[in-house]
């Protein structure tokens, strides 16, 4: 058995530009060209005038006015002057903020220390914000005082996964290793995208932003919750199509036009640096007999000559459940087996302990009374065999796992919001990491 794990750093970077990627830092006014490969961007300014963004003929703009958050919209013909009827008053505001998260335009508002929403609009019947021509023609204006833009950084971090290499051994830089994350939107999952981190110590660092194409309509999405795989001298990139999801309109949820799958990407790009957008095709999950209308969360390794793919399959919003596949490629898979007993089950994570290969996923609180609040650990075949022991943070947080030089290392999440209340559920949330120690030679029951 693994030895039990403990809560050692929690983590919450939050910046509506990323550091490592301010594209315009000036000191003045104006209006500079801006060019993005994807529509997630951001800019700020201590200056109540706020910025603005200019794409395809149209113009967005936060600014505070007399202690009220306005977000401008207009098109050169029309103009619209919009304001949350709840969540406009700001009071003792040091610097407004504009953010461009897939379809959604945000304004935004320092308060002390924490940047608070305080006006949204969704652009899905104004224009297509996903369109790379026009993304490629994005200019930022900036009012007296200047300011910094540049791409999008994070509310949160989610869906952590290990950077690894084929055989599942997580990637390595010297001691650091690499995570991949979803860095939550101001928003629900289509207002979010894939990142790329450097964990060293107990610090993790910014280094990358992942995009897709998709094989089957235009434009750059942010879609989520990506397993990133160091194959020979390459990349393979398993992603879900999180980036266009839109919030089921009740309980009983929706399948969204597009539907949600996993698609593949192969790049020969350092993926582990800057900003890529990648061509994707759909990965061929097998879900015979399972009722399935969607699948997500890939997770793949290659043992003994043949992929083992782990991933979710959802018989209807949110049902779901942890499902493996194998076979020679990753283009000739069956399924392997399926926990088809859980109704809230994800995260799910292929790993080697003591020579064995195991399947973990995370019972998340919805589940049923004996599958609630866990982290199961299964065989190859689906059934379980073991619990892993950790401290089980709110939402449904990945058991990402790695053995490590003094012991294993795991790097999980929370469901604490960010943001103001304006934006709902989906900026989570805490970046949590544990260690367990003494696990050398350590076995499951």
């Amino acid at each position: 058995m693994l030895p039990r794990f403990e809560v050692v750093r929690r983590l919450r970077p939050v910046d509506l530009v990323a550091p490592g990627a301010v594209q315009v830092e000036v000191a003045t006014a104006g209006t500079v060209p801006m060019p993005v490969v994807a529509p997630y961007v951001g800019a700020t300014t201590s200056s109540p005038a706020g910025p603005a963004l200019h794409l395809a003929g149209h113009r967005f703009a936060a600014s505070v006015r007399d202690g009220s958050v306005v977000l401008d919209v207009a098109d050169g013909r029309t103009s619209r002057e919009l304001r949350s009827r709840r969540c406009h008053r700001t009071v003792g505001s040091s610097a407004t903020g504009l953010t461009l998260t897939g379809t959604h335009v945000t304004a935004w508002v320092r308060e002390g220390s924490s940047w608070v929403a305080r006006a949204r609009h969704d652009l899905r019947e104004v224009l297509d914000t996903r369109d790379e021509a026009a993304l490629a023609d994005l200019r930022v204006e900036l009012p007296e005082g200047g300011g910094v833009a540049g791409r999008f950084g994070q509310l949160g971090l989610r869906d952590v996964r290990f950077v690894t290499t084929e055989d599942g051994r997580p990637l390595r830089d010297g001691r650091a290793l690499w995570l991949t994350a979803t860095s939550a939107g101001p928003g629900f999952f289509d207002t979010a995208h894939t990142s790329v981190w450097r964990l060293e110590g107990l610090e993790a660092t910014h280094t990358a932003d992942l995009f897709f194409r998709r094989p089957d309509r235009p434009g750059v999405f942010g879609d989520h919750a990506t397993h990133l795989v160091r194959s020979g001298g390459s990349w393979l990139v398993a992603t879900s199509t999180w980036g266009d999801f839109e919030k089921p309109a009740s309980r009983a949820g929706r399948r969204t036009p597009a539907g949600l799958r996993v698609t593949l990407a192969e790049s020969d790009a350092d993926l582990l640096h800057g900003a890529h957008v990648l061509d994707t095709r759909e990965l061929p999950l097998p879900t015979d007999g399972l009722r399935s209308i969607a699948t997500w969360d890939p997770h793949l390794v290659r043992r003994d000559g043949e992929w083992l793919v782990g991933f979710v399959s959802a018989r209807r919003f949110f049902d779901f459940h942890p499902a493996l596949a194998s076979g020679p490629s990753l283009d000739d898979l069956r399924l392997r087996g399926a926990a088809t007993d859980r109704r809230s089950t994800e995260g799910t994570t292929l790993v080697e302990v003591d020579g064995r290969t195991v399947v973990l996923a995370s019972d998340g609180r919805d589940s049923r009374r004996a599958h609630r609040g866990r982290f199961p650990v299964l065989d190859l075949a689906m059934a379980d065999v073991d619990l892993l022991d950790a401290p089980y943070p709110t939402n449904l947080p990945w058991p990402s796992i790695a053995q490590v030089d003094d012991g294993w290392l795991m790097a999980t999440f929370d469901g604490t919001p960010r943001g103001g209340r304006i934006l709902g559920y989906g900026t989570h949330g805490d970046l949590v990491l544990m260690r367990a120690k003494g696990s050398a030679g350590s076995t499951l029951r």
